[in-house]
């Protein structure tokens, strides 16, 4: 039956953890229970007694019955499914009395396992706890995935809750608790499975997905207010303000510890924290404070005497409050007293810091588990849907409870590199959610193409959030950097917020179809070797492929490289628009400008059609839609309704659905007006042979403009239709089958030259090549015999290759306005 954890406010977290007995095969000293069609649970112990709570890991056992079959002799136990087939000598787990065969074909010779002896070379990773003191990779762990088509995980050692509202160690003894997932390559279909057990993960609230501000330093309440008016003066959005430790008296004289635990403002700093928590929302801000609990609560604190009373601590030798997160008596006070008196004040929701390991007062309970637990409950009951902690991992099941917070990067390039591939692996154990210090925090050193190619990344991450240490040389405003770096962060940024139309729609799904916004390639292609070989490209959501740029520029080219992957089917780069044959391997070059962002023809993406939006955001009142045409495409895009500008009193009701179709062989794009002033960019579209129509509600419309200029995105065919005066059906009609633009590789390829720092011969040398008239193959072995740099030669065979079609056809922006034929 479903049991609930309960705090006392009465904030519920629901959990199912006893499974079937129809699922489960028991013995004096084993059960295993058949989860699903992919998981079994293996159980031993020496007293015969079996763990029926849930842990951190499965709150959910109680799934339907599942096909198999059980053969029990005297000597073995033998279970057979469709999936996998166990051999059991009824012994306590051991290598040899304990293995299971399976039926997906990995490998040509069949794959095995046998308890204690997992494929962990094979293993695709999960997470760590913290990047702290990691300049680089860090060891990530076991995830649920494995090339070998099946991972244990072990849930012996984690902790339990008690089904009374509260948490418990396990039993002592020689025990042994274990989830093997049987699936071959349906990586997909494993995560499901890890989700049903372990919980999905919540949905964020639309605020959460845009630019965090964070710095550690000794902001006072009007420093930090004007360095928000500031950003908003130079159309830079923000969303959520974080407030690191120096909120509450850290060096003050009654302060009588190392003060990195505080509960009391710095009334120097913040006189008024009700007026400085107004002043961040009427910016519309979110806020979060930083909380290190550990010290506990001392007498200099505000709440000293009333947290004393609540607990009945003795208050005459002033002795302070120590902090037991294992106390539910106090764990609830915490919360409810002291944590709300400051949340009244100025704080939306908490920024748990906790750096004191993973042991308590109670063997088995690790704080930090217990902290993003309650602390979670707790903010669900005080905002009702889409709660938020910002936390650090604390083991499988963690995503229950975003965002995370990564530690405190290093600000270099080794730790650049590494961060697309920790972001992206994460999800292989469900986190989806990593918040990083970009631009890193401490050591390393200034670069401020580094701090520029850092923001980009994060603007294809889970959570942008901008950080750095006190130092006078580390903050990261734009405005710090040289010009053209800082105009390529703000652009960063502002698209930021442009992008979360289409972040908050896969934020949506993706909590109920177990789908993490960033997945590792394999995810959706696990039968394909390149899968694996590019871990630092990733999805973003369900229609952009994103390949950071981790590496300086040459000083030649002004040209990064980054080696991609590009998944079958045609796709376009959504920045510079050059299109790419599918289904290869390439090298791309991209100035500071941007990075490789690819969508697949096919592919919708929806934008905020402000090109600098505000704060805090909104829905918009118009947007952008990134078309690619050459195959049918479909997106709904979602909205809150909590979310709209003009409710204030964020009254709640269903989400809205708007649908965006686009039919290939009509050439025809359909959607609801919804009083959306809407602008459709059809990238690398400029030959419409039959012109372009507009029709709302079935009758042609006058007042829409159509713009091959448009310089604000891609290039392409630009058609804006304002709002409607009733709602109704807007079709864009572009003519039968449309299809890509292939660039000129001619004309591109001299503006490239133009601009590189080398000997003008040299680029003679180079130019006759491309001009010769000769058949690409040709060119490309006459430009391997120069014996040049690698830098120099890369960029011309991406062009030169990126395309295998012709260029043909009329571009003029006549042939787009012409009546249709």
């Amino acid at each position: 039956m479903p049991s609930q954890e309960t705090i006392s406010d009465g904030t519920t977290l629901s959990m199912s953890p006893v499974a079937d007995p129809r699922s489960t095969v028991t013995g004096p000293n084993y059960r295993f229970t058949l989860m699903d069609e992919v998981v079994l649970r293996y159980e031993w112990s020496l007293d015969g007694v079996f763990e029926d709570r849930a842990s951190t890991l499965a709150i959910h056992r109680s799934f339907p019955p599942t096909q198999f079959s059980v053969q029990d002799t005297k000597a073995n136990l033998e279970i057979v499914t469709p999936n996998f087939h166990v051999v059991y000598d009824k012994k306590r787990f051991s290598q040899s009395g304990l293995h299971v065969t399976f039926s997906s074909k990995t490998t040509l010779w069949g794959s095995e396992w046998r308890f204690g002896q997992d494929a962990i070379d094979k293993n695709l990773g999960g997470t760590a706890r913290t990047l702290d003191e990691c300049d680089g990779r860090c060891e990530m762990g076991a995830g649920i995935l494995s090339r070998s088509g099946y991972a244990a995980l072990d849930d012996s050692e984690s902790m339990l809750f008690d089904g009374m509202g509260f948490v418990s160690p396990r039993r002592p003894g020689d025990r042994i608790d274990g989830y093997l997932f049987c699936y071959g390559l349906d990586y997909k279909r494993a995560m499901r499975s890890y989700f049903a057990i372990s919980g999905r993960q919540p949905r964020l609230p639309r605020w959460a997905l845009g630019n965090w501000w964070s710095r550690f330093h000794r902001y006072s309440a009007d420093s930090y207010v004007a360095l928000m008016d500031k950003f908003r003066a130079q159309d830079i959005p923000l969303s959520v303000a974080v407030i690191d430790m120096d909120w509450h008296l850290v060096h003050d004289v009654r302060v009588p510890h190392a003060g990195w635990t505080g509960y009391t403002w710095n009334e120097t700093l913040f006189p008024n924290p009700t007026d400085f928590g107004r002043a961040l929302h009427d910016r519309n801000l979110r806020i979060t404070l930083n909380d290190h609990p550990h010290s506990g609560l001392h007498h200099h604190e505000a709440l000293y005497e009333e947290m004393a009373k609540a607990l009945n601590h003795d208050t005459s030798d002033r002795a302070p409050i120590a902090f037991d997160p294992t106390n539910k008596r106090l764990l609830d006070a915490w919360l409810t007293i002291l944590h709300r008196s400051l949340e009244r004040q100025a704080c939306d929701f908490w920024w748990i810091d906790w750096q004191q390991g993973s042991t308590s007062r109670v063997p088995g309970l690790d704080p930090l588990w217990l902290l993003n637990h309650f602390h979670f409950l707790d903010n669900a009951n005080k905002v009702g849907g889409s709660p938020l902690i910002f936390s650090r991992y604390a083991g499988p099941g963690s995503h229950r409870y975003p965002v995370g917070f990564s530690g405190d990067s290093f600000a270099t390039w080794a730790s650049l590199q590494f961060q697309p591939e920790f972001t992206a692996t994460a999800s292989n154990i469900g986190y989806g959610w990593w918040s990083h210090d970009i631009g890193g925090h401490m050591h390393g050193y200034r670069d401020d193409e580094l701090t520029t190619r850092w923001v980009q990344f994060g603007a294809f991450s889970p959570i942008l959030r901008l950080h750095s240490s006190d130092s006078q040389w580390a903050s990261k405003e734009p405005c710090l950097y040289r010009e053209e770096y800082a105009k390529v962060m703000t652009s960063a940024l502002q698209l930021r917020h442009r992008l979360v139309p289409y972040i908050f729609t896969m934020n949506v799904v993706g909590a109920v179809s177990d789908e993490p916004l960033i997945q590792p390639m394999y995810w959706k292609y696990p039968a394909r070797d390149e899968a694996y070989e590019f871990p630092n490209q990733y999805s973003f959501g369900t229609a952009l492929v994103v390949a950071p740029v981790v590496t300086a520029c040459s000083k030649v080219t002004g040209l990064a490289s980054v080696k991609v992957w590009i998944p079958p089917q045609r796709h376009v780069d959504i920045f510079t628009g050059w299109v790419y044959d599918g289904d290869r391997e390439i090298s791309m070059h991209r100035s500071i400008s941007n990075i490789p962002v690819l969508a697949a023809q096919g592919s919708i993406i929806p934008l905020d059609l402000t090109l600098a939006p505000s704060n805090g955001c909104f829905n918009p009142e118009g947007y952008e839609v990134y078309i690619v045409v050459g195959q049918n495409g479909h997106f709904v895009i979602i909205e809150d309704p909590r979310d709209d500008v003009d409710n204030p009193q964020k009254l709640d009701g269903p989400d809205r659905q708007i649908k965006i179709e686009f039919d290939q062989l009509a050439g025809r794009v359909k959607v609801e007006s919804g009083g959306k002033w809407w602008k459709f960019r059809f990238v690398a579209v400029s030959r419409v042979p039959y012109g372009v129509r507009v029709l709302f509600n079935g009758a042609k419309q006058a007042d829409a403009t159509f713009n091959l200029e448009d310089t604000t995105g891609p290039p392409g065919l630009v058609v804006e239709v304002p709002p409607q005066p009733v709602d109704g059906t807007i079709i864009v009609d572009l003519g039968l089958n449309p299809q890509l633009d292939c660039i000129d590789p001619v004309e591109t390829i001299s503006n490239m030259l133009l601009d590189w720092q080398i000997d003008f011969a040299l680029k003679e040398k180079l130019w006759k090549i491309v001009t010769s008239g000769q058949n690409e193959s040709i060119k490309l072995g006459r430009l391997l015999t120069l014996g040049i740099e690698k830098a120099l030669i890369g960029p011309i065979v991406e062009v030169l290759c990126s395309d295998s079609r012709t260029a043909t056809g009329d571009t003029a922006f006549e042939s787009i306005v012409a009546e249709e034929v």
